[in-house]
């Protein structure tokens, strides 16, 4: 049950037909199109002033890749929709930020992803957005090395010294207040306004130990406001009125609050 309903008062529905009926707990790839014509509707809307902020559940990936449909998540969609030059995955709770260098790939093709003019442009967009949208006019931003100890001098890896340190000086001559590469292992202790991990398993499990259940999902980046849940779709307690809607919950509050003027 969801406990704060002024959430939803006034709501109005714009519905979209499944293709089969739907099981609790039963994937049914046939509604994988349906999947993508809720999004493709509200990305159109949201484009179009229509809407004024975009939240959405979680979904499951392999199912949709089991119809046929290359998908990787919806960040990557997002992004291929609404022509955005460059988004960045951030996710807030438990009194942390924390955005992505990386998304959905295997870790052993991570390193190959991180390039130096990648993570420039994912600090700029960060920086912008924490300015922008979370109303922050000097965020600090720390940023994780990739190897442990941060490569230790190049002796556990050259990426930390010759890809994520320049990226990293760039930004800061650019404006933007950015320190690191620093330890993975111990960065979170240190304050900041957003941390960037160089993958997905190397900055998420903080945050969700921190704020499983509550914390938010954010696209940084798109031409509009787009939040989502932090956890997966749980199929093994659907339909069982044992799931906990905080996270949702969480995503709205926040979606209103970005999409709300200054």
């Amino acid at each position: 049950m969801i406990g704060d309903r002024s959430l939803f008062s006034g709501v109005e529905v714009d519905p979209v037909a499944l293709r089969r009926p739907a099981t609790p707990g039963r994937l049914e790839p046939a509604n994988s199109a349906y999947v993508l014509e809720v999004l493709d509707r509200a990305i159109d809307g949201c484009l179009a002033g229509k809407y004024d902020a975009m939240v959405t559940a979680p979904v499951q990936k392999s199912i949709i890749n089991d119809a046929g449909i290359a998908f990787s998540g919806h960040t990557e969609y997002l992004a291929a929709r609404a022509r955005a030059e460059h988004v960045v995955m951030m996710l807030v709770g438990g009194g942390l930020r924390v955005a992505l260098a990386t998304t959905h790939l295997p870790l052993a093709e991570v390193p190959r992803a991180i390039n130096k003019e990648n993570l420039v442009r994912t600090l700029r967009v960060i920086d912008a957005e924490l300015k922008n949208r979370f109303r922050i006019p000097r965020p600090r931003i720390l940023v994780c090395g990739l190897n442990p100890h941060s490569g230790e001098g190049g002796h556990f890896g050259r990426e930390d010294t010759d890809v994520i340190a320049p990226a990293v000086s760039t930004a800061k001559a650019g404006g933007i207040d950015a320190e690191g590469p620093l330890p993975a292992d111990t960065i979170f202790v240190k304050k900041a306004d957003c941390f960037l991990a160089m993958y997905h398993d190397q900055g998420l499990p903080v945050l969700k130990y921190a704020a499983l259940g509550e914390g938010v999902n954010v696209t940084l980046g798109l031409p509009f406001v787009r939040t989502s849940v932090d956890h997966g779709t749980a199929l093994d307690i659907a339909g069982t009125e044992r799931a906990d809607p905080g996270s949702l919950v969480e995503a709205l509050k926040l979606a209103i609050a970005l999409a709300s003027p200054a």
